[in-house]
């Protein structure tokens, strides 16, 4: 199977262009769920491609306003590249989606993303024998129920993965909060210097003294602000979870039937790992 048979071609592909800026990117993030959004920039000759604008670059970097100095390189494929090769390429990476660029003339030609990957394993068309007990990540990364969701959000940046499995007050599974969750409720806001008083202080129920000791100047908000009501509030409780003997197939078909992008692995009512979309790429490559 090639890029072509599976990729997004240009026609479908949401772009923005520069010059622009932060608010351009933030609106599609949060209609679509993207992970990210192309930037093209028009010239007399047509349109170049000169990046993506992610939704981790719009919540690091939340008084940059710019688009171009938003913007980051990535790497790219082809059109007849083979479905393996560009799995290969995103697990190398680590790159969610890749845009498809003409051979020497920098057009935009679609975009391939993980998910496009998944659904071809989910299809028959890509390899999904593995079973996912050997592809799982076991290091399980976990935010409690009642932490504020910028705080949350915070934790899901240090740990450097797009989600958290929520735990209630017994240390039970109690549902899993994503990036996708946090973006569709971020709100823009204008001329807001700092945080105001969002962190925790010594009255709170609450307290987590690593998030304390940067107080407001670690996560200002001119641009960006995400709510500080509980994670509670906005996780999704009804998890779809998988044993580790189901196959890669099965267990792509389950994230493309419930537009999900990871599935808990559990040992009876255990967790034991959780399988990311990109743990069942590392087959393919």
């Amino acid at each position: 199977m090639k890029v072509a048979d599976a990729m997004t071609p240009r026609s479908d592909v949401v772009t923005v262009d520069v010059p622009g800026t932060r608010d351009d990117v933030l609106e599609y993030l949060q209609e679509r769920a993207f992970s990210s959004v192309p930037v093209i920039k028009r010239t007399d000759e047509g349109e170049e491609f000169r990046g993506i604008v992610s939704r981790d670059a719009l919540i690091e970097r939340p008084d940059e306003d710019q688009l171009a100095l938003l913007v980051e390189e990535v790497p790219t494929t082809g059109v007849d590249t083979g479905i393996t090769d560009v799995a290969t390429l995103m697990v190398e990476e680590g790159a969610r989606r890749i845009p498809v660029v003409g051979d020497g003339d920098g057009r935009l030609e679609g975009i391939v993303t993980v998910t496009d990957v998944i659904r071809a394993i989910a299809s028959g068309n890509a390899d999904g024998d593995s079973e996912v007990g050997e592809l799982a990540t076991r290091a399980v990364n976990s935010v409690y129920v009642g932490t504020p969701l910028n705080v949350a959000e915070r934790e899901l940046s240090h740990a450097e993965v797009p989600y958290g499995v929520v735990l209630d007050d017994e240390g039970d599974v109690d549902g899993i909060i994503t990036e996708v969750d946090i973006i569709a409720v971020a709100r823009v806001v204008e001329g807001e210097a700092d945080t105001g008083e969002s962190i925790a202080d010594d009255d709170d129920d609450w307290k987590w003294e690593s998030v304390k000791a940067v107080g407001n100047s670690y996560m200002p908000t001119r641009n960006v602000e995400i709510p500080t009501e509980p994670v509670g509030e906005f996780m999704s409780g009804d998890l779809v979870t998988v044993s580790k003997h189901r196959t890669a197939r099965e267990a792509a078909q389950l994230m493309i039937d419930n537009d999900i992008e990871q599935i808990p692995l559990v040992s009876g009512d255990d967790l034991v790992g959780i399988v990311e979309d990109m743990d069942l790429l590392k087959a393919l490559a």
